[in-house]
Order: C-alpha cells, then structure tokens, then sequence
C-alpha cells in the first residue's frame, strides 16, 4: 500500500511539530505517510520540544511502509536558511511550494495515494511567485482542473462547503450564482457517494439572508438565486432542502436531517464547524483527481517551537486521506 505525502508547510509554523507528533500516534496503526521537509530541521525541533523521533531519509517512496514503524520517513527538501519558529523568511517559500509540487506530482503519478498539507502562510509565499488565493486553488491549478476544486471542512459532527471561499464578503455575494451553487452541490454530492460511501447523500442549501430572506422581506436572493439552483438538483435527481435559515441549521437537531451544508460564503460554513469541532475539523479538497486533506487551523506562529501545538487536527486529516483511499487502514472504519 502507498504511503501518504505530508508536506511541511512554513517552516516558521507549527508544522514540523505536528508531523513529529503525528509519526508518534500514528506508526503503531500502520496509517503510512512520508514527510516532505527537512530531515534536519525535523531533528531539530524533535530536540527543541522533547519529542525525540528517529528519522529516515528516503529517495524514494518504495520502502516507506517497512520504515514507518521504526521511523519516521523523510523525503528532503532542503531549506536555504535555518527557520525560526515564528519569523518567516521568504527565503524558505521556494522550499515550501516544492514540497506541494513534489507531493501533488508523486500523487498524479500513483507513487502516494493522497496529499496531506501542513498549514502555509500565503502572505510568506508570494515573493517566491505564489499567486493563488490558498492551498486549495494551487493544487487545482497543479492537477488541471481550476475553477472545479471545492473546499469541503469536515469532522465528525459536521461538513460544510462554502460556495465563495477566500475573497471578500462584498466581492463573495457579487459572485454568488445559481450556477455556481448547483456546482458545489453537484460535487460535494458526488464526493459523498464515491469517497466517503454515502449512497444517496443528503445536502442542505443554506440561504443567504437572515431567515432565508423571510419570503422576500429582507432580501430576494434566496428567490433570484438560491431556489432556483435546487430547483435544477431536484430536477437532476439530488437530494436537497432548503434554503435553509442559516442560523438554526446546525443545531444538533437539524444536523441529523442532511450529510452536508451548502453555504453561501466561507464564514457561513467554517464558523459552525469550528464551533461544534476545531480539533477533529479536516479541509477536504474536492473535485481534484487526487485526494488532498489538511488540518483546519493555521501556522500558529504565536506558539511555535514551544512544544505546545495539538497535533489532532492533523492526525484527523491523515486518517480520512487514508479512509478516503483505502478505508479502514487507520483503524476507522
């Protein structure tokens, strides 16, 4: 069985702290990943926070499943200048777009069986050329398939895809279309049948005003461009409500009648689910050809280096990325 590709995300983040503490909970299941960073900065923060984790460095991913429970196994992407916890250098962005091209690439070949990202600031990227909005879009432009990629955050009590992602409230509710929501739903649909086993997935559309708009007194877009997008979905046979009044469908009572919430804009969608589950929330990527999770938080600079990052998150995202490739090899289900 393939391992996974876990990339190091900014090395001034809490990323290296996770993968090690990931290694550790996770070598004993058998769940496979091998790191994409730098073996020496690894053996460096192992020292730093008294996590010390035997590492293995690898130029391929063949023998990656025999190291794995002995060590962690690294396949090195040097870094051109030391990383201090907390101060990102733009000298180290090259490092880390290479380390998602490189993963994103030995996924497309079948080398890895999915993609696990470390959290990235994109702000330290962009004098390296990064010129994407986030992970989500570079990774659909990597695979070929911009414009298609859709952002799912899921845990065990909730998932939510938001239509509009990372651009401005003003600027989401100018974008918003029925087509671009019958899109979201038709592949978050067909992501809950073929990756997460759902045979007849159950969506909930969200309205965009408070209480869907109340029949048109405070607001018409639920009229203009929400009732009709699940107009077309019913017409195609997919099961969906709505709109639903966006501040009484996530209560524990209305979470039970659907599989995933359609929201409108991103803070619609993440601020429930981080809510209810902040460390079992993973980012699923959909419409790739290729599986990507990641955890839900970012870099956390404010606490790295200093042994206190909670590597839940990131467990969360290796062990779906695993269950959404081969289920049941984390011991899932």
């Amino acid at each position: 069985m393939q391992p996974l590709a876990l990339t190091m995300g900014d090395p001034a983040g809490i990323g290296g702290e996770l993968t090690l503490r990931a290694w550790h909970a996770l070598r004993a299941r058998a769940c496979d990943f091998v790191a994409l960073d730098d073996p020496q900065r690894l053996a460096e923060i192992g020292k730093q926070i008294g996590c010390d984790t035997p590492i293995r460095v690898v130029t391929g991913i063949a023998a990656t499943g025999s190291i794995f429970p002995d060590a962690l196994p690294v396949l090195p992407i040097p870094l051109p200048v030391p990383a201090v916890p907390g101060h990102p250098d733009k000298a180290n962005a090259r490092a880390v777009i290479e380390a998602i091209e490189r993963a994103t690439a030995l996924a497309q070949s079948g080398a890895v069986r999915g993609v696990v990202t470390n959290p990235i600031n994109k702000a330290a990227l962009y004098d390296a050329g990064f010129a994407y909005p986030g992970h989500t879009e570079f990774l659909a432009a990597l695979t070929g398939v911009s414009g298609k990629e859709i952002m799912m955050l899921a845990s065990p009590q909730l998932r939510v895809v938001p239509v509009t992602v990372h651009v401005s409230l003003r600027d989401a509710l100018a974008s918003l279309t029925t087509d671009r929501i019958a899109a979201a739903a038709r592949t978050t649909h067909d992501a809950l049948r073929r990756n997460f086993g759902i045979a007849q997935p159950r969506l909930a559309i969200a309205g965009l005003n408070p209480h869907a708009g109340e029949q048109g007194a405070l607001g018409d877009e639920e009229r203009r461009i929400v009732e009709p997008a699940i107009a077309a979905l019913r017409h195609e046979g997919i099961d969906v409500s709505g709109p639903w009044p966006p501040d009484t469908m996530f209560t524990a009572a209305a979470r039970k009648r659907y599989d995933a919430a359609i929201c409108m804009y991103h803070d619609q969608a993440l601020i429930p689910l981080k809510t209810l589950d902040m460390d079992h929330g993973v980012n699923v990527t959909l419409g790739l050809p290729i599986v990507r999770t990641s955890p839900d938080h970012g870099t956390a600079y404010d606490i790295a280096g200093k042994g206190m990052a909670d590597p839940t998150s990131l467990i969360a995202a290796i062990e779906l990325a695993a269950d959404l490739t081969s289920p049941a090899q984390c011991g899932r289900g």
